[in-house]
């Protein structure tokens, strides 16, 4: 007779066979057996304080392996939390699979503990969702959700576990196992329509520029499209920040992308962070080309783009640029590809409000300015960067250090759980800037991270507000009648001390430096608390 095996031993050797070594989880009734069946596992708990953070984690881990990320939660409520957190995956095209425990079977339709169609909301924040129904198919459920994951356009997928089948016990027999393969993303083959009509338009262009999207902004995709676009000499530009065209890191690209006579979206959606693709952010005759593995965004490129799109295919971006790209003589472009490397690398000589230094607070381009010496002397570091205002000014830094950003998403407060599943990836140095309002949102993972041995450096820029739309207010409505944002000014070094991290408070940009690095010498969670001055996202022209 084989030995038999329960679901949620099914589960954790699933997440073992797809190479799995951390699992962000936040314990709850309905998923107790997988906590018992990892006991002794190859097979890393990361147990966190909010199902919100586990899923951020889960992202963080994801963006520094390029692999499916993992964030296991309960049901209900705790399931709720977590896909409060989907849509920033979603919008960064970061592939991660959500599990959530659920009412056992035999109890749903009749008032279940914590019984909720929790597939049904997380759905629009998925890629795809289901719930198990068979024991014997828990494994191949999990792979298969994870190819879903991998594949075309990256994003979260979620899987919900009835409790009575993590409990329910079946033979061990190959049949329940997913081959290695099934979990890899499914092959695209090229389509040679949209390589032909690629490559001859990038020919026929004397100003073209290839936007590529979020997921092309990291790793091994980002590196392989940087030396396409050095092998070619045509210009290709990652984009995965919610300010779009003024996002910081892109300096005045702004201004150069409207003399391009050809943009190709290559897996970039036509969206608001383009401007729509519309004058002015793009010059009236501008080609526009499309190339993205999804069919309701190349649909809504015909709609968008009517009259001035001159191409559209249904195709795997990365697969359709290598082959164009292939033997493709090097394009004679260089006052152009010149002028677009200038337009970004552009930073002014001085910030707004620099002329002005006010006692007591810091400037926050003084942060970044700290932080780049800091990445300089430390190559292996990676820098997270929160929404909001003021983690706007460390994305100026050009550095070739890893980063993570909150993404096209605009969410604010994943900064301090992003650097922990970014630590659990890489065993790097993570420093993470956030302003005190996005902090609020997640401290305590500072006590995950002690419990767990993750240590992260939290930059907090603390202006007692909630700023960006403090900002907002003032532009849109005037000083006079701003109201409502404030904060108190919080010593969250003190808060974070507490914990058993490591504190430190700045209100002078000279103690910067000094102060990142002993927080990072410490080798515990850190929150260096930094007293700034209230001022808007750097927006350069």
């Amino acid at each position: 007779m084989p030995d038999t095996v329960r679901g949620a031993d099914i589960v954790v050797r699933t997440l073992r066979l797809a190479g799995t070594d951390a699992v962000f989880a936040l314990s709850g009734n309905h998923i107790m057996p997988i906590f018992d069946a990892a006991f002794g596992a190859p097979i890393r708990l990361v147990h966190a304080r909010h199902e919100a953070a586990t899923v951020y984690m889960a992202d963080g881990w994801a963006r520094m392996t390029g692999r499916c990320g993992v964030a296991l939660v309960s049901s209900g409520a705790g399931h709720a939390n977590a896909v409060g957190s989907l849509p920033t995956a979603l919008a960064a095209e970061v592939p991660l699979l959500l599990l959530s425990g659920q009412a056992g079977l035999a109890e749903q339709g009749r008032g279940g503990f914590q019984e909720l169609r929790q597939v049904e909301m997380a759905a629009p924040a998925c890629k795809a969702g289901r719930m198990a129904t068979d024991v014997r198919s828990l494994g191949h459920d999990i792979a298969a959700l994870m190819r879903i994951a991998l594949s075309g356009r990256p994003g979260p997928v979620h899987l919900s576990l009835p409790v009575d089948l993590l409990n329910a016990t079946v033979p061990d027999t190959p049949e329940l196992w997913p081959a290695a393969a099934d979990f890899l993303p499914l092959p695209a083959p090229a389509d040679a329509r949209a390589v032909q009509g690629l490559r001859d338009a990038l020919q026929a262009a004397h100003r073209p520029i290839v936007l590529s999207g979020p997921s092309f902004c990291r790793g091994a995709h980002a590196d392989e499209l940087a030396r396409l676009a050095l092998a070619t000499g045509v210009p290709i530009v990652g984009m995965e920040s919610p300010r779009g065209l003024n996002d910081p890191k892109l300096g005045a690209f702004a201004k150069v992308l409207p003399q391009a006579d050809l943009v190709v979206l290559l897996g970039k959606p036509c969206d608001f962070t383009v401007g729509f693709l519309r004058p002015p952010a793009v010059h009236a005759e501008a080609r526009i080309l499309v190339i993205d593995p999804d069919a309701h965004l190349i649909e809504r490129a015909n709609r968008e783009l009517a009259g001035r799109l001159a191409g559209a295919w249904l195709a795997d971006p990365l697969v359709t640029i290598r082959a164009a790209f292939a033997d493709m003589p090097t394009q004679d472009k260089a006052a152009w590809r010149a002028a677009v490397s200038e337009a970004i690398a552009f930073r002014p000589a001085t910030w707004p409000g620099e002329d002005v230094r006010t006692d007591g607070l810091v400037h926050p381009a003084d942060i970044a300015r700290a932080l780049q010496t800091y990445l300089e002397a430390n190559p292996d570091a990676v820098l997270v960067c929160d929404g909001g205002e003021a983690p706007q000014w460390p994305q100026t830094l050009q550095t070739a250090n890893r980063r993570i950003i909150n993404g096209v998403a605009g969410s604010i407060g994943g900064a301090t759980p992003f650097a922990i599943g970014a630590r659990a990836a890489t065993g790097a140095n993570v420093i993470a800037v956030s302003g005190d309002g996005g902090f609020g949102f997640h401290v305590l993972e500072l006590d995950t991270a002690l419990r767990h041995d993750l240590p992260v450096t939290i930059v907090v820029a603390n202006d007692a507000a909630w700023n960006a739309e403090h900002q907002i207010q003032l532009r849109t409505y005037g000083a006079e009648r701003a109201h409502s944002c404030t904060l108190l000014p919080t010593r969250y070094d003190q808060v974070v001390e507490a914990l058993g991290g490591y504190g430190a408070y700045v209100t002078d940009a000279r103690d910067l430096l000094p102060a990142i690095e002993r927080a990072v010498a410490s080798g515990k969670p850190a929150c260096i608390n930094v007293r700034t001055r209230s001022l808007p996202a750097p927006v350069i022209r």
